[in-house]
């Protein structure tokens, strides 16, 4: 090896006997803390000490800024004990410096340069190189919300969820149209959250990525948030920003494919390390990316290191798991013959059904106030129970049954909507056997599929006043709540990640109306217990009549453990009003309405009950006692004791 300014030493690591056996049996958790590269010290001198594991490679050489991307100059050596790691010690090496591995396959002699699987920082995309980072000097201020995450993350206590790209939900239209940076969208985001009414944010995906339409879903860097906006520390710093104003943050994570580039995981040392070789395991047809090898020990330990490392470094309050049936199901997006059965016969992959349980398990273990969200959108048995009980373990699951069925309903013509009336109750069916949250997701408003508002049926203000109505009916529906930024105020265009949101629209009445809307929504959600306490359980809903298809109107109440903190919710769906509908109550005594989703503060056709209503001794519902309604059309009311 030629002289270098840089000296490499090998009798420096980070790993014990005990990290190798756990590394080899899939059960190592923190890999980050061995793993990629690390700031160190050796007899005095400071450098970067690296590891990669790369079993099937003939060498492996770190090419950095610190060698001019030499292959020569930094080989690392292949530790004795059957792991397949590789290390090594640079000193001189300096923090912001990029690197990459220059490997060799044993396979067939093909070099590759890839990024690092650990890096805690990289390139701002397109360049790919990863970089030298320290991350544990980040000062956190958020010790309060920490203390009290469990409260704020209860399935008792409301989850209104306002999800978010970073990249285009505000944008420096004077500055050519850069996206904001991580502490500008954290101050601007808390101030609107607040005023909004929301308890958390959840953001797509920020773990680093090459190609910007994927809008972060394919992967190369599992622990690096993506330099697109800021540094690991300015990250750290949104995030704390969100709890100092009291907001859960909650990430979306993607452990179900990866992308192909060649920098990334993909044949990373010439095999196929961290995917299947067969492309009917380990190749996803739909979104053409690689499927990760669940079976491989190794594999496993890195995807929930992953988890964790988030967990614990970033304090991310919550990870919602990406396209969880695709996980499940070997003949997923796959035609017959595509796709090989697992060792019973069936079509359920067994090894990601275990490294689900075990990556629950693990973070649950760990962070019991923290929440894990599937989105999951088959009829998968028991996806939110306990995995001793047989289940995945997960936290919640998105309610995918609930916001198809609900849209369907939504865009049809009023008048038709008395043959469909079973869409809109359907949900009420399984409503409780899983934890939910009820979705209006960025996937509803992409790909020619329309934004909310023009997905609704009529003119300007029938479109205006179906929205409100089927938020309202979302907030009074059981389950937690999520919606996608720009439908609070009804952006008209679908959503486009390179373009900042239709701010601009709130200078008009309707817009700002519907925005209105949204906040007392959520205000109602969050201090009203009957809406929030027991969205999981069957004691927190009774129906009323749910068979009125003639009318279109639905009417049910939610509960508390308080009587009278009961709240009756009439949802009527029909282009008419109906004057004097008579509603059983549980209760007698005086009913307030408390909320109209046609109040004329929100742009609405101010067709309410304004005065108190006293219950009539008349049988209705199976009800000795009822109440004589003013229901607007396309309107949601609310009603409580007084």
């Amino acid at each position: 090896m030629r002289e270098t300014m840089n000296p490499i030493h090998y009798d420096v690591t980070r790993f014990s006997d005990m990290d190798i056996y756990l590394f080899k049996e899939g059960t190592h958790v923190k890999l980050y803390d061995k793993m990629g590269s690390h700031l160190m010290e050796r007899k005095g001198r400071g450098g970067v000490y690296f590891a990669v594991w790369a079993p099937n490679a003939a060498m492996v050489s770190v090419v950095a800024d610190f060698n001019g991307y030499d292959a020569a100059a930094h080989p690392l050596k292949l530790r004795e004990d059957g792991s397949g790691i590789w290390e090594g010690f640079v000193e001189g090496a300096e923090i912001g410096q990029t690197y990459k591995y220059h490997i060799v396959s044993k396979m067939d002699g093909r070099t590759f340069e890839k990024a690092d699987p650990y890096a805690k920082y990289a390139e701002k995309p397109p360049h790919s190189a990863s970089r030298i980072w320290k991350i544990d000097d980040y000062r956190w201020n958020d010790e309060v919300w920490m203390d009290l995450r469990k409260d704020h993350n209860a399935h008792d206590k409301p989850i209104s969820i306002y999800e978010l790209h970073l990249g285009s939900w505000r944008r420096k239209v004077e500055e050519e149209n850069r996206p904001l940076t991580y502490v500008e969208a954290a101050n601007e985001l808390a101030t609107y959250l607040i005023q909004m009414n929301y308890t958390h944010v959840e953001i797509m995906p920020i773990t680093e990525y090459p190609f910007e339409g994927s809008w972060g879903y394919q992967v190369t860097g599992y622990f690096a948030p993506t330099a697109r906006y800021g540094t690991p520390q300015e990250f750290m710093q949104f995030v704390d920003i969100m709890h100092a104003h009291e907001i859960g943050v909650i990430m979306d994570w993607v452990p179900s494919h990866f992308v192909t580039d060649g920098h990334g995981l993909i044949n990373f040392d010439g095999t196929c390390l961290y995917e299947h070789e067969d492309p009917r395991l380990g190749y996803h047809p739909e979104w053409s990316s690689a499927i990760f090898n669940y079976g491989r020990n190794e594999v496993r330990a890195f995807l929930i290191s992953s988890a964790m490392y988030w967990l614990e470094k970033y304090h991310i309050d919550g990870i919602r798991v990406d396209a969880v049936a695709s996980m499940l199901y070997l003949n997923y997006a796959r035609k017959d013959g595509e796709w090989l059965p697992n060792k019973y016969g069936g079509n359920e992959n067994l090894d990601a059904i275990d490294f689900l349980k075990q990556l629950n398990e693990t973070v649950y273990g760990a962070y019991q106030d923290i929440v894990m969200i599937a989105e999951e959108s088959t009829a998968y048995p028991m996806v939110t129970r306990p995995v001793y009980l047989g289940g995945l373990g997960f936290g919640f699951k998105w309610n995918m049954g609930w916001m198809h069925d609900t849209l369907k309903y939504f865009k049809l013509d009023p008048i038709h909507r008395q043959h469909h009336h079973h869409q809109i109750t359907f949900s009420m069916w399984y409503a409780f056997d899983e934890n939910f949250v009820l979705p209006l997701s960025h996937d509803e408003v992409v790909h020619m599929k329309g934004s909310l508002i023009n997905k609704m049926p009529g003119d300007e203000n029938q479109k205006f006043a179906n929205l409100r109505a089927l938020f309202a009916y979302m907030t009074a529906h059981p389950g937690k709540k999520l919606l996608f930024m720009g439908g609070e105020f009804g952006q008209w265009r679908e959503w486009n990640y390179k373009e900042s949101l239709d701010w601009h629209l709130l200078e008009k009445p309707c817009h700002r109306g519907l925005q209105k809307l949204v906040s007392d929504l959520n205000g109602l959600y969050r201090s009203e217990r009957a809406l929030h306490l027991y969205d999981e359980k069957h004691a927190g809903f009774e129906w009323i009549d749910a068979n009125d298809y003639q009318h279109n109107v639905l009417s049910f109440i939610r509960k508390s453990d308080i009587d009278e903190e009961t709240i009756l919710v009439v949802c009527n769906f029909a282009d008419t009003v109906y004057e004097n509908y008579r509603v059983g109550v549980p209760f007698s005594g005086l009913w307030k309405e408390i909320f109209n989703s046609q109040y004329k503060t929100y742009e609405g056709w101010d067709i309410t009950n304004p005065e108190p209503i006293h219950t009539d001794p008349i049988e209705a519902h199976g009800r000795e006692h009822s109440l004589s309604l003013r229901l607007p059309a396309l309107g949601v009311s609310y009603f409580k004791l007084i």
